[in-house]
């Protein structure tokens, strides 16, 4: 393993909370927020699908993955001491428990209050003849052509089923004969699932909608002429969605990674989903065509698949929503009304931005969109991630390509459940002239990092940005990350030699104002968790601040626990999982951990030092989880330009304040909510502040 530290004090064999336990807590703190009912009605709607789609994925991936594991034999404890099989026990208890509160939430609180706001979703033998009639020309021409009954009997095999699809499973009988037969219908996902009843449009107070299968379930006799039919249950499968790509030195990585995503459709089975009515003898036949255990079967009361409550969020009803917030433009980057040039700007000093609250499309967006036009432009240099379906920065690259600049693009085609789309946009990159790599061989690449390289005055200026954050335009505008815009020259001969070791054959692993895994990360924040408790033991200034997203890696976690072992005061401000346990006497003392959870995504990574009264601020990409600090390339960004050192802190000072309203996590592991005042709503008022 690369950059390894190992701990210099012996420590408890339980210091370590599970990290699927925590990651089910992390989406219980989203399932709160959708039973609060301080927020508005539609945002709580728009919790409960959140919750519903990260569950989904967590079953896709996480739980796929200990289930290949165990499939194995292998029999490797998680940290925390527990076998595969009681990490799966445990949470498959915790998940029918969080399931059943996510549908009671909705149906005995959520759905009712959306009634009173004319908002229904009704049944069929609630409607009314005139709206049966409507709704079956509906079915007539817009849903019957796409439906495909398949039956189950020696000249039909059991059907492929889709994963996330619906399902409806069909019990038929011959009247003549008396005789039994099962068939499948999906639930087709290229149709609304909420269909509208009545002919109101879209300004109408009153808003009534009948979920698609009751609408198919309602006319089975046309599907099944001759037939009677006995029953039909609505069922869900959750596939096995983690990509194994093999990359070999000798195979095109892109045909190897194509060749997976066929086989991604064909996964094994990992979840059952079916509503409470489900016949035993028709579970029966699912679980055994599915090859899974009951111990795989969730059933939920009332609808399936809650993550399509998205569509009854996207309604017209601003009353029901947050108050709209429109990002302003950095004040740095504009006079008045008129956007100013991003070089010209960057030649005065670093620009820090903070989305949303800082717009992205008129800073890293406008950075990428003036190089592609300016003719000074020779390079530019950018890695992609994640980007959004009609991308601006792709639309950029490909311009500045088609103008003669040298555009080199490092697209990650093995981005998760984005595969297909950065395999899209690799091919028309290339076709628009653009230099086209697809990372390391056993490297994820997901640093955010672009470079602009221009010549002023017959020299070479290299103009670079390094973020938080996807190039994602889309998502800028509910994520919240940080980046940094500079002309400095220290950090354009970083990402120069970066870049080189990205499109080529460089091994460079030292830099100035970089760390990069998956070389220098890891062994690079544990040497400065270590300098800290050096300075505490000396009576110096220490202490250690960390944003992230996930932390899991269990050297890192060591080192801080031997930091407030030596005195160190740790404040961890952490979205998602913890496997550290704060406030355990003698072990964690001076540690503190809070979530914050809200309107946006919490997503900015951010580590700061206090380093004998010279603070130390980094920026990047890196969760701290092995597979950002061993297989992936990662970049964190040392801060140096005083008004962005400042800017940080004080977000850090705000998100840490008492009376934020958090989730605190416990020595025990539970996460307690407290505070009141909303640290993102603060944020907000300071950036329009800042305009004003």
């Amino acid at each position: 393993m690369t950059g390894t530290v190992e701990p210099r004090t012996e420590l408890s064999a339980d210091r370590f909370l599970n990290r699927e336990l925590s990651w089910l807590d992390f989406n219980t703190r989203v399932l709160e927020l959708a039973e609060d009912d301080v927020l508005p009605l539609l945002e709580r709607v728009k919790f409960l699908s959140i919750f519903a789609s990260n569950l989904d994925e967590f079953y896709m991936v996480r739980i796929a993955g200990l289930k290949r594991r165990q499939s194995t034999g292998l029999s490797v404890r998680s940290p925390d001491g527990l076998t595969i099989k009681e990490q799966l026990a445990l949470i498959t208890r915790r998940t029918r428990e969080l399931v059943h509160r996510h549908a009671d939430v909705f149906l005995k609180d959520v759905e009712p209050r959306l009634a009173d706001h004319g908002i229904r979703i009704v049944h069929w033998e609630d409607l009314g003849e005139t709206d049966v009639m409507r709704l079956r020309e509906y079915f007539r021409d817009q849903v019957f052509p796409v439906l495909t009954p398949l039956a189950v009997d020696p000249a039909h095999p059991f059907p492929y089923i889709s994963g996330l699809s619906l399902n409806l499973a069909v019990s038929v009988r011959e009247p003549d004969i008396g005789t039994s037969h099962f068939a499948r219908i999906k639930v087709p996902n290229n149709v609304p699932r909420f269909v509208p009843v009545g002919q109101g449009g879209p300004g109408d107070a009153e808003t009534t909608f009948l979920p698609l299968e009751d609408l198919m379930a309602a006319h089975l006799p046309q599907l099944f002429p001759g037939l009677d039919v006995v029953s039909h249950h609505l069922f869900r499968v959750t596939r096995n969605a983690d990509l194994e790509v093999e990359e070999d030195r000798d195979e095109d990585l892109l045909q190897a990674l194509e060749r997976e995503l066929a086989r991604r459709r064909f996964g094994p089975a990992v979840r059952l989903e079916v509503t409470e009515s489900m016949d035993p003898q028709i579970l029966e036949l699912l679980l055994s065509e599915l090859e899974i255990g009951t111990e795989d079967v969730v059933s939920v009361p009332g609808l399936l698949d809650l993550s399509a409550l998205m569509a009854l969020y996207d309604l017209d009803r601003p009353e029901l929503k947050d108050r709209p917030f429109v990002p302003a433009t950095h004040p740095r980057l504009s006079e008045g009304e008129s956007p100013k040039s991003v070089f010209a700007t960057l030649r005065e000093g670093d620009v820090l931005v903070h989305h949303p609250y800082d717009s992205f499309s008129t800073s890293v967006q406008r950075f990428i969109e003036q190089a592609a036009a300016d003719p000074r432009v020779l390079a530019i240099k950018q890695t992609l991630y994640r980007t959004s379906g009609d991308s601006p920065i792709v639309t950029a690259l490909i311009e500045a390509a088609e103008a003669g600049k040298q555009v080199v693009v490092l697209v990650e085609i093995k981005a998760r459940f984005d595969e297909e789309a950065n395999i899209t946009w690799a091919r028309s990159l290339e076709r628009a002239g653009c230099h086209v790599v697809y990372g390391l061989i056993g490297l994820k690449t997901h640093c955010k990092t672009a470079l602009v390289v221009r010549r002023e005055n017959g020299v070479l200026r290299r103009y670079c940005h390094i973020g938080t954050g996807n190039y994602n335009p889309k998502t800028a505008r509910i994520y919240e990350d940080l980046g940094v815009l500079t002309a400095d020259p220290q950090v354009g001969a970083d990402l120069t030699d970066l870049f080189n070791t990205l499109t080529g054959y460089s091994r460079q692993t030292t830099y100035r104002r970089l760390m990069v895994a998956p070389h220098g990360v890891r062994s690079g924040l544990v040497e400065r968790i270590h300098r800290e408790a050096r300075n505490a033991a000396e009576g110096r200034p220490a202490g250690i601040r960390f944003k992230v997203n996930a932390l899991v890696d269990e050297q890192i976690v060591d080192a801080l626990y031997e930091a407030s072992m030596g005195g160190v005061p740790v404040e961890l401000f952490i979205r998602g999982i913890c496997t550290l346990r704060p406030g355990v006497p003698g072990l964690s003392d001076n540690i503190r951990v809070r979530s914050i959870v809200g309107r946006f995504l919490e997503h900015s990574r951010v580590i700061g030092f206090t380093n004998d009264g010279e603070p130390e601020w980094w920026i990047g990409s890196a969760d701290l989880m092995h597979r950002n600090l061993d297989r992936r390339v990662e970049v964190l960004l040392r801060v140096c330009d005083d008004t962005a050192q400042r800017d940080i802190q004080s977000m850090f000072d705000a998100a840490m304040a008492p009376d934020i309203a958090c989730w605190e996590l416990q020595s025990d592991g539970r996460w307690v909510r407290s505070g009141t005042r909303d640290y993102q709503a603060e944020l907000m008022a300071r950036a329009g502040d800042r305009v004003g």
